[in-house]
């Protein structure tokens, strides 16, 4: 269950999503119009992510061990972060993903962690060996396929 808010329905800022007891568990800024969100000063939302990636693996150790997931999404447990991207008018932007502490675990990971599976579609983090990366595939249907779309 989730809920976007914004300015207007047609351009949500924020997506929270709910657990099935009602209690907010994640939430995700839209890259152009979400909120900032700053780590160690820095801001996250809307970035070009390859000006991130040099910056994640100089985070200090007490913000937490930097990981990447399957898709290659950065991420740290410990802050309950995941940094996805999102296609906007001028290129891939960044959008982070919070998850609270108790479903921090693996958060990065798409396969075990609880960010909700809505949130992994779409582009992966850019990486010199697959740059245009999309997922799920072109061509491909998924079981959800018809049952929701991507919140972006």
């Amino acid at each position: 269950m989730g809920i976007e808010l914004g300015h207007s329905p047609q351009e949500p800022a924020l997506y929270e999503y709910f657990d099935g007891s009602g209690r907010l568990f994640c939430v995700a800024a839209d890259a152009v119009r979400g909120p900032q969100v700053t780590l160690d000063g820095l801001e996250l939302v809307g970035r070009d992510p390859a000006a991130l990636d040099g910056w994640l693996g100089d985070l200090p150790e007490s913000v937490g061990r930097l990981a990447y997931g399957p898709r290659g999404n950065p991420g740290i447990d410990d802050l309950g972060l995941v940094l996805r991207v999102q296609a906007t008018p001028t290129g891939l932007a960044t959008r982070p993903v919070l998850v609270g502490r108790e479903w921090a675990d693996r958060c990065a990971d798409d396969h075990e962690g609880s960010v909700p599976e809505c949130e992994w579609v779409g582009y992966v983090w850019p990486h010199p060996s697959y740059p245009d990366f999309f997922w799920p595939p072109a061509g491909s249907k998924p079981a959800w396929a018809g049952r929701w779309s991507p919140p972006f």
